[in-house]
């Protein structure tokens, strides 16, 4: 059974979402949307906080951990607290945190977020550091801040940023693994769909950054060639090089996806490498994706404007957090395209996707699942439940973590 980009739409990925039709058009059927159009559409204010009067003054800013994970906790003035979860890179990105990021938000007011998020990026010159190791340290910062908001105004995070559309997020559950033979995958991926009930899945081509080499010689083509006759046509299939080959070899992997019912090609070429990247795209019918290493809105703008990506991914903890993910999500609304966040943060890092999702007019039909819900579920209001290959998005304020206190218990300052 092949897929192309308007199978895509019929399949459900981009059911839904603004213009997503247009969105999974080839390159020569899709409008080229304009530079002024895309920047008008990332440019508008995204936080909707009109019901906070008052002034929120950072208090204070600072890094704990616990006993498996990091957090950053945030106070205002008034003494009202908001807590995040970071991804495991705190470990060893805290100076740059405490050092460069931190010190520019204490004493600013909470409520021009948008700008402040801006204005991170030239203090003490950050730009020169702009990528993964900056934009991680402002995402914990404001995600902290949208949770004391959010705690102010009692309101979840996805009523801050526009609105909640959705209460339930369906996910898709990605397979990491590199080292497993076809049958062993396939066998892996059938029992992720019977234990989530998930009706969709991600696995792994290629050797990851590996100029063409595959982990094990053979193994993705035989992945390609068994996997939808093995899981059938009503589960959806996405595949992921993790930057594994030049154009050539990414086109004749993503042919062979085609012939092979493979629903979307994830990062076909090395992350920074746009050009081969739009070579592929163009090559093929079905949606290239790509955007997870992105740390540039200018970057997002080309990638978006030149349709070198169907379905852009941007990782809201290497991207710098929910504020700067908005404004590339309707960059890609403008052109018809659709978004499915990239999850990193490992525990919780499912969480954050989900508040994204709830918001996101032109989210994707089914987002990144890893993690144990069985864990960290209950930490939330209401409790997390993985039912029917979809999760319930946390309601309670900000974040949603039900009890700050407990779940701080254990922490200790980071010096």
């Amino acid at each position: 059974m092949k897929f192309n980009r308007r199978g895509f739409i019929k399949s459900g990925i981009g059911a839904g979402v603004l213009t997503a039709a247009q969105g999974c058009l080839s390159s020569a059927e899709t409008r080229k949307t304009s530079i002024a159009q895309l920047d008008k559409a990332a440019a508008a204010p995204v936080l909707k906080i009109a019901s906070i009067k008052s002034p929120v003054k950072i208090a204070s800013i600072e890094l704990l951990r616990g006993d498996k994970n990091f957090f950053v906790r945030t106070r205002s003035t008034d003494g009202t607290v908001g807590v995040a979860i970071t991804n495991s890179r705190a470990a060893y990105l805290y100076p740059i945190l405490q050092q460069l990021v931190i010190p520019y938000f204490i004493g600013k007011d909470a409520r021009d977020l948008d700008s402040l998020i801006d204005g991170v990026y030239v203090y003490r010159s950050n730009y020169k550091l702009s990528g993964l190791a900056l934009w991680c340290c402002v995402a914990w910062v404001e995600f902290s801040l949208l949770d004391l908001l959010g705690r102010i105004a009692n309101k979840s995070v996805g009523e801050l940023l526009g609105g909640v559309l959705r209460r339930e997020i369906p996910i898709y559950v990605a397979s990491g693994n590199r080292d497993t033979t076809p049958e062993q995958e396939v066998a892996i991926l059938v029992e992720h769909i019977e234990r989530t009930g998930v009706r969709a899945i991600k696995f792994k081509v290629g050797g990851r950054m590996s100029n063409n080499a595959d982990s094990i010689p053979g193994r993705s083509e035989g992945l390609i060639r068994t996997v939808r006759k093995a899981l059938g046509d009503k589960i959806t299939i996405f595949a992921d090089s993790n930057s594994s080959y030049d154009w050539r070899k990414a086109i004749e992997i993503g042919k062979l996806m085609q012939d092979y019912g493979i629903n979307m090609f994830e990062e076909p070429c090395p992350f920074d490498h746009l050009e081969e990247t739009k070579r592929v795209a163009d090559a093929l019918s079905i949606p290239i994706s790509g955007g997870e290493q992105e740390a540039s809105m200018r970057r997002f703008r080309w990638m978006v404007q030149n349709n070198a990506v169907q379905v852009v991914q941007p990782d809201l903890h290497y991207y710098g957090g929910y504020i700067r993910a908005t404004r590339v999500a309707r960059m890609a609304a403008e052109a018809g395209m659709s978004v499915i966040p990239h999850m990193s943060g490992g525990g919780v890092g499912y969480v954050d996707v989900l508040h994204f999702a709830s918001c996101t007019p032109n989210i994707g039909s089914f987002q990144e699942y890893k993690g144990d819900i069985s864990r960290t579920g209950p930490w939330y209001d209401p409790p997390l439940r993985l039912k029917n290959g979809a999760i319930n998005v946390p309601a309670g304020p900000g974040l949603g973590i039900a009890d700050l206190s407990d779940l701080l218990r254990n922490a200790k300052p980071v010096e």
